[in-house]
């Protein structure tokens, strides 16, 4: 048996996992390394081609459908009245998210082609020829001259099967708006065809105006029918239904010579013109409301100035008008921010007039403290110059001023009453810089000061309150307030040198009818005269409406000479 030294060892392993003897520990690391790279790879291969193995089938359906969109568009752009029908079914069945934007403008003669480059385009007359922009997705391209391009033609046949197309893609979109709108385009020459569009749609509709416009369409197509029992059900179906298309019909209906038909329109009519006027007075009330806060905004400042202070100020006007300039400068200082300039004007506003007011108190309204007739004097000149001024400076006409996009458009609840959002905003805002100012003089050291001048101002400066610095900063918060109100005047009017003019004799109306110095009273009389002057207008006019309103506010000044509100205790007695 030979000794161990020269026994024959047993051959490495290729590859070990568990600890190798000494001297193989390095050929052992380097086996374990290259396994787990090859281990890695491997996995790595495998997930790359399931990858694309999954993807494959997407891809090649995006692929599919981009080919199917382009021979769709080549038979718009070339072929003939039959090609281009085959395109309108080919882009109905395909379901493209663009395909409404193509068929509209088809319908509309607004889809042209481009002579360079043989592109779809949609077309709007425009100064010095026409406005380009990309029907899949909007994107504006360019203007261009008639010789330019090509207009997409349509025939008599087609323009029906674009209509029937155009509403069946929009019954289907997502966005509830369009389905409504689709739907009421559809009532208003309800057809044979669209029958079974609506039923298909009432099956998965989910939105209430929209499936409350469904079932009114197929109750106007049982109305057309012979079947005297589901004439009278649909009748009875329609009654209170505020569409236009509905109360066509019914109209119809009550002449009809059948008269249980014409009884049970009759009624129905009745029924919806009862609704109708509910709703009218409801958005009255709403004109009176906002007119109402349009009017508080303005005289809101005013109480302070004039109840607080006892100053007749003419000028309060005219800082009114300095708010609505200063929109109408920072809209200019903002051009591609229209959408945050308004909120940029409100405090910028209140510094400009402010800042005038607090001018006019230390020049002017110091040294006639106690003579209310030369304050109402010295104001009006001062209203005069700022007019002056501002013609001077900037135009002596109107200037313009936008609204914002979240201030456009209305809330429409039905379709006999609809709420602007700008008005809406002005009664909100209007609130808010009421409850503002009240925590103001409620709950701040000024709020105190002020109060506290106002009821008995010896007592105040030997309680050592700076007397002269309350009554500037009380002026200039009620003037910084009427720049405020200025801003919301410059979103529901012209903005011109005259703007103050327009509410000055009324803020005056509403501070006396409400109470002097009393902002509770500004507010309820505010709101209240809007509402009694748009309530009046109807039968009396807008005129003879103010004159009601003026009339009325000096009998009822004869029965309670400090207004709604008066003052009490020590306030009323200063």
């Amino acid at each position: 048996m030979p000794p161990l030294s020269h026994r024959r060892q047993p051959d490495p392993p290729i590859c070990v996992a568990a600890a190798a003897p000494p001297g193989w520990s390095r050929a052992g690391s380097l086996c374990q390394g290259l396994a787990a790279f090859a281990a890695y790879l491997a996995a790595g291969l495998f997930l790359v081609l399931a990858g694309l193995l999954w993807s494959s089938e997407p891809r090649a359906e995006a692929t599919a459908q981009g080919q199917e969109m382009t021979t769709t568009l080549t038979l718009l752009r070339e072929g003939g009245f039959p090609e281009k029908s085959q395109a309108v079914d080919r882009l109905v069945a395909a379901g493209e998210p663009d395909a409404l934007a193509y068929l509209q403008a088809l319908l509309d003669g607004r889809l042209y082609q481009t002579k360079s480059e043989g592109r779809l385009v949609v077309a709007e007359a425009a100064e010095g020829g026409y406005r380009l922009s990309d029907p899949q997705g909007g994107a504006v391209l360019g203007q261009a001259t008639e010789a330019d391009l090509v207009k997409i033609t349509i025939n008599n046949a087609l323009r029906t099967k674009l209509k029937a197309a155009i509403a069946r893609l929009s019954l289907n979109h997502p966005e509830p708006r369009v389905r409504l709108a689709a739907v009421s385009g559809m009532l208003e020459r309800l057809q044979a065809e669209s029958v079974p569009l609506l039923k298909a749609r009432l099956a998965t509709e989910q939105d209430p105006r929209v499936r409350e416009a469904l079932e009114a369409g197929l109750s106007l197509a049982d109305l057309g029918g012979d079947d005297r029992d589901l004439q009278l059900a649909a009748i009875a179906a329609l009654s209170g239904n505020l569409t236009p298309a509905v109360r066509n019909r019914l109209g119809t209906l009550a002449d009809s010579q059948d008269q249980e038909l014409a009884k049970a329109a009759r009624r129905s009519l009745a029924r919806i013109e009862g609704k109708i006027q509910f709703y009218r007075g409801i958005e009255t009330l709403f004109f009176g409301l906002s007119l109402g806060s349009v009017l508080v905004l303005a005289a809101i400042g005013l109480a302070i100035t004039f109840g607080v202070m006892g100053v007749i100020n003419m000028a309060h006007g005219e800082l009114m008008m300095l708010g609505a300039y200063t929109t109408y400068l920072i809209q200019t200082l903002m051009p591609g921010d229209l959408e945050w300039s308004l909120l940029v004007a409100i405090p910028a506003a209140f510094v400009v007039a402010g800042l005038t007011g607090i001018l006019i108190e230390r020049t002017v309204i110091r040294f006639l403290y106690g003579r209310p007739l030369e304050t109402l004097l010295a104001t009006f000149g001062i209203s005069l110059i700022l007019q002056q001024l501002v013609r001077t400076l900037i135009s002596p006409q109107n200037v313009p001023v936008a609204n914002p996009a979240w201030m456009a458009g209305s809330l429409e609840i039905n379709s006999v009453l609809s709420l602007t959002y700008n008005r809406l905003y002005i009664v909100a805002f209007c609130l808010l810089v009421f409850v503002g100012l009240w925590l103001i003089l409620r709950r701040t050291s000024l709020g105190l000061q002020v109060r506290a001048v106002a009821q008995n101002r010896p007592m105040a400066r030997a309680m050592g309150v700076r007397s002269a610095r309350v009554d500037a900063l009380t002026f200039g918060l009620g003037s910084g307030i009427a720049g405020i109100a200025g801003v919301a005047l410059s979103q529901l009017t012209n903005v011109g040198p005259n703007l103050g003019q327009t509410y000055i004799i009324d803020s005056f109306m509403v501070v006396v009818f409400g109470g002097v110095g009393n902002l509770l009273g500004t507010l309820v009389a505010g709101l209240s005269l809007g509402v009694a002057n748009k309530l009046l207008e109807p039968w009396a006019g807008a005129v003879l409406a103010k004159i009601l309103v003026l009339v009325f506010i000096i009998l009822f000044i004869q029965k309670r000479p400090r207004g709604l509100f008066p003052q009490k205790g020590r306030a009323a007695d200063a």
